[in-house]
């Protein structure tokens, strides 16, 4: 056997009585049958160590457990690659200075790239970023995305700079896809999403338009923060290292609400808005 250690996140459990189970990654177990006076060895062939007994129904089981993706080489953990080091983060401390920390602890650069409140700010601040050619900005907002905000931001991808957001709306805050090509989704695409999927849609445009008459100011707390950094480093770090998740939303059509005040995560699919055509010009 080439390969002779259990993937990350799976393990295997003798159990009285009934011989040995594999947990696997997703928490499902899966009883597993043994050769008799077999399991001491099948478990030392599992865990890599050095075994005196081989046999053919060790060996058969051992393949099993290779064809059905539990087995695998011990992988080296993955570093963060000089060339996409480079993050540039622009927003509020309250939610960019945690990100920071987790970047930097993950082997990235990141760096403030500087505030910018309106869309002429925005527009000349995504300019400069164009020209450094960072490999990636993130933009975290600490309220609702005012209009035209990041719409220089989602040209971004187009000139191979990976693009990847966060705001908060009262309670609840938004982690959007990471975008890295031109056809990957934008935060338009998810505003137009949103628009589409509830029946609000007029309600929920006037409150990204403003004004807003507010009651007491919302204070992320530090989990909270911490939380929100913590889901957009391990998307830039999988898309840095090239590491795939096993399982939920790709990265890049995926949409994450955080209720603020459970740390609760939810999922939704997105996909991007294609072109519309202008409708044609009437007859006179």
């Amino acid at each position: 056997m080439s390969r002779s250690r259990l993937v990350p996140g799976a393990e295997v459990v003798a159990v009285p009585g009934r011989g040995v189970a594999l947990r696997t990654p997703e928490g499902d177990f899966l009883r597993v049958w043994t050769p008799e006076g077999g399991e001491p060895a099948l478990l030392d062939r599992l865990a890599g160590l050095p075994t005196s007994r081989t046999d053919e129904e060790t060996d058969r089981v051992l393949a099993a457990f290779e064809n059905a993706g539990y087995l695998a080489d011990a992988p080296e953990p993955p570093e963060w690659p000089e060339a996409r080091g480079d993050v540039r983060l622009v927003g509020d401390a309250t939610l960019i200075d945690p990100l920071a920390a987790q970047l930097t602890a993950l082997g990235a650069r990141p760096r403030l790239a500087g505030p910018a409140t309106s869309t002429t700010a925005a527009t000349e601040l995504i300019g400069d970023l164009t020209r450094a050619a960072p490999a990636a900005v993130v933009w975290c907002l600490d309220g609702p995305v005012p209009d035209g905000l990041w719409d220089a931001a989602d040209r971004l991808p187009e000139r191979g700079i990976a693009w990847l957001r966060c705001h908060r709306e009262g309670r609840q805050a938004y982690a959007e896809p990471l975008a890295v090509g031109p056809r990957d989704v934008t935060s338009a695409h998810v505003r137009g999403r949103r628009l589409a999927a509830t029946a609000a849609h007029r309600e929920l445009a006037a409150y990204w338009s403003g004004p807003r008459t507010t009651g007491a100011p919302v204070r992320i707390t530090a989990p909270a923060a911490a939380l929100l950094a913590a889901l957009l480093a391990d998307d830039l770090h999988r898309w840095a290292t090239d590491t795939p998740r096993r399982t939920g939303l790709p990265a890049r059509r995926r949409l994450r609400r955080v209720d603020l005040d459970t740390l609760t995560v939810t999922e939704h699919p997105v996909l991007p808005v294609p072109p519309v055509a202008a409708p044609p010009k009437q007859g006179g």
